[in-house]
């Protein structure tokens, strides 16, 4: 009996992300949830208590599968510091793929203007998460300072992503990948 449960409500954050990442959170209402879905209303609510519940769940299961399949791409390089360069194709393949509309979470946060919002606590985390493998893969490098080198990489990832989707130029990756190695070839020197 669980399993029809767990299905609708799988049913109705996998709609609710498709159509937050598609529409925003505020152009997604219950109205074109339920359309989208086919999930009753009646149903819907008994799963979440609301709206925001819904964007909120949608999201914290977003940030999970993009964080496993982000991962699992730039892992498959062999080193470190070939990981930290294979960022920024697995960032290009992301922007070039169907339906890209840029970072959910920075639209989303975007969207919300207080900062207390469960939608930017959740936004924040997955910045987090993502700040902290740069900082896991600048740690295997053996240098001297790999927090800072993390916050540049970091700073690296967000200003393509926020190119690709502004300026629709996804060969910021290139020129973010570039400054990357020129980084790379920097901190090494120093920790010589």
């Amino acid at each position: 009996m669980d399993k029809p449960m767990t299905d609708t409500r799988e049913k109705i954050l996998a709609t609710a992300e498709k159509l937050i990442y598609e529409n925003g959170i505020h152009a997604t209402g219950m109205d074109l949830l339920v359309k989208t879905s086919g999930v009753a209303r009646k149903s819907i609510y008994r799963h979440f208590s609301n709206k925001d519940d819904i964007a909120a769940a949608a999201l914290n299961a977003r940030d999970v599968r993009w964080m496993q399949w982000f991962r699992g791409e730039c892992e498959k390089a062999a080193t470190p510091q070939d990981r930290i360069i294979n960022i920024f194709a697995v960032l290009k393949s992301w922007f070039e793929s169907d339906g890209f509309r840029g970072c959910a979470f920075i639209n989303t946060a975007g969207e919300v203007g207080n900062v207390d919002d469960p939608i930017r606590h959740i936004a924040k985390l997955h910045k987090q998460k993502l700040l902290d493998y740069t900082l896991e893969l600048a740690s295997q490098l053996g240098i001297e300072d790999p927090k800072s080198l993390a916050k540049q990489l970091f700073v690296l990832i967000e200003g393509a992503i926020t190119v690709a989707r502004v300026m629709g130029d996804y060969t910021a990756t290139d020129s973010a990948r570039e400054t990357a190695r020129v980084l790379l070839k920097e901190v090494q020197r120093i920790s010589v």
